[in-house]
């Protein structure tokens, strides 16, 4: 699915992503986490091989969540939802997160500063579905 332009502009911002993956015992994990666009996929950096990454490589379902700063008509946030189907590559999490960094946390942005760090993961999200209160919905 082609992601509409009002959701890549939310998505190419300084909101943070809720991620949810699916724990082996079927119940919900979330963790918070950067997220940027790579073509029509949302990408996002683990440096650690942590629970999310070994959720997504045993069940590639995901939900993504972004709360925006702008009230609608109505009076109610505006917010995106995107459900997908995620797949885990190795190596590149460094670089990805270090380029995340100037948006989330400035042009000038030092973050994970040590030589040799382990090359990670980057999770990829083909979006499959996209909700929530805003434009895109």
């Amino acid at each position: 699915m082609e992601i509409p332009d009002s959701a890549r502009e939310l998505l190419e911002s300084a909101a943070l992503a809720h991620l949810v993956t699916i724990n082996p015992d079927g119940s919900p994990q979330v963790s918070v986490v950067w997220v940027g666009v790579d073509g029509d996929e949302i990408v996002a950096g683990h440096v650690p091989h942590n629970r999310k990454v070994q959720n997504i490589r045993r069940d590639g379902r995901v939900t993504l969540s972004i709360e925006t700063r702008r009230q609608n008509e109505m009076g109610l946030t505006e917010y995106l939802v995107v459900k997908g189907t995620a797949r885990i590559t190795e190596g590149g999490a460094v670089e990805l997160l270090r380029e995340l960094a100037k948006t989330y946390q400035g042009p000038d942005a030092d973050f994970l500063p040590a030589d040799n760090l382990p090359g990670g993961y980057i999770t990829h999200i083909r979006v499959d579905k996209i909700s929530g209160v805003g434009p895109w919905a």
